[in-house]
């Protein structure tokens, strides 16, 4: 997980409440064994057009397939975003897409907490303050927003600021790039040390045999 804090960026606005995990990230690519390569499925049944056998084609209506919002890394929805279905995979596929953060006026708790884990920053703003931004970059692609971790504020470059709360814990883990596994190694000198000792006083050790 890489270190992040300042993010500037156009936004996709999606103006819908209540998406859910089947919606980010259907079921039917839950069966891979891959942990990458989630992006061409994020939000699939909206992205194409699955209508015509065997043949998979974009919808041009949908705003992820609109060639202005290529590249943003902010996505901004309505309330309770990432409902449903816990599964990991729907963290992965915005993540993959490109997406470092997402503003909505809140968040399923089991999404809140894999977002985190995977490096995506969420911000908690109002429902007034969510539609000024998804207007603002609905009627302007090319509209900046910026996302300040450490100050935990949200501006764009209309005068528009707000700010947002974020758990500390989640936060430190975020500015430093650090996910579970990261926390684990920052502990690996000590984890070293006790299975040492586990292994010299407990019998399950293998023991070299004592010749009598």
């Amino acid at each position: 997980m890489i270190p992040i804090n300042i993010i500037t960026s156009t936004a996709v606005p999606l103006p819908l409440p209540n998406i859910d995990t089947d919606q980010i990230i259907p079921k039917q690519f839950l069966k891979r064994i891959e942990r990458t390569g989630y992006e061409d499925f994020l939000f699939y049944d909206w992205r194409y057009n699955l209508e015509v056998p065997d043949h998979v084609e974009p919808r041009k209506d949908f705003v992820l397939n609109n060639p202005a919002y290529k590249g943003s890394q902010i996505l901004i929805a309505e309330k309770n975003f990432g409902c449903g279905s816990s599964r990991e995979h729907a963290a992965w596929a915005i993540n993959q897409y490109g997406f470092l953060a997402v503003i909505a006026p809140s968040f399923a708790d089991i999404f809140f907490s894999n977002a985190g884990k995977n490096g995506i920053i969420l911000a908690r703003l109002t429902e007034e303050e969510v539609e000024t931004l998804i207007q603002r970059s609905t009627a302007n692609p090319k509209h900046l927003i910026t996302i300040n971790l450490e100050a935990q504020t949200v501006t764009d470059d209309q005068g528009f600021h707000a700010t947002f709360e974020i758990d500390p814990f989640r936060k430190h883990c975020l500015l430093n790039g650090l996910d579970d596994i990261g926390l684990t190694l920052l502990h690996e000198e000590d984890l070293d040390k006790f299975e040492a000792k586990h292994n010299n006083e407990f019998w399950l050790a293998p023991k070299s045999k004592v010749v009598a």
